[in-house]
């Protein structure tokens, strides 16, 4: 009768779940899936499109996830002038700018998810391609494609699966510094 009860149970709960639209994880082998964790505190007007950059590469990407406010592997600012850029001190981990002024000249979520883009291994590719996210500014200011190409998207999977090494050109810290992928911002004459 308790085992009865017990299967009853549980396909009460599993009707229920299935009708809300919930998604279960099957309770097998855990994945092998890298969480990095990003911190938006430095920017904070930068955090809806941090969370929307982070859901991209999510949806776009195998073997990592990117979570808001669990850790600090990738910290987000906000500065204003200088341009945006990315410091990866490995993969998966550094820090992102985020240049108020250019943000708004250029897409701001195609910056940030491009930035990111940097710390999950993928170099600049300055080929003014809008459908290549990491071609950044080079594609123009009226490009606000935030979508990593396929091959882009399986790169990071590839990198983060351990299949493939990322190149390591580092500064005197060790650290990859990815600038330049947004032209600068015109100085204005007063």
């Amino acid at each position: 009768m308790t085992s009865r009860i017990t299967r009853l149970a549980v396909a009460s709960v599993a009707t229920a779940v299935a009708t809300l639209g919930i998604t279960v994880a099957n309770p097998g082998p855990a994945s092998a899936a890298m969480t990095i964790c990003y911190n938006t505190s430095q920017a904070p007007s930068y955090a809806s499109i941090a969370n929307q950059a982070a859901s991209i590469w999510n949806n776009a990407t195998t073997n990592l996830t990117l979570s808001a406010n669990c850790g600090s592997n990738l910290r987000i600012y906000q500065i204003t002038g200088g341009g945006s850029y990315a410091v990866r001190t490995s993969l998966g981990n550094g820090r992102v700018y985020i240049d108020t002024q250019q943000a708004q000249q250029y897409s701001p979520l195609r910056i940030m998810t491009h930035e990111i883009g940097h710390i999950l291994g993928l170099p600049d590719n300055y080929n003014g391609n809008c459908a290549i996210l990491m071609s950044g500014g080079s594609a123009g200011t009226s490009c606000t494609n935030p979508y990593p190409s396929t091959t882009e998207a399986n790169r990071v999977s590839s990198l983060f699966a351990g299949t493939l090494s990322s190149e390591r050109a580092t500064d005197s810290t060790g650290s990859q510094v990815f600038r330049d992928s947004w032209p600068a911002v015109p100085a204005t004459v007063g």
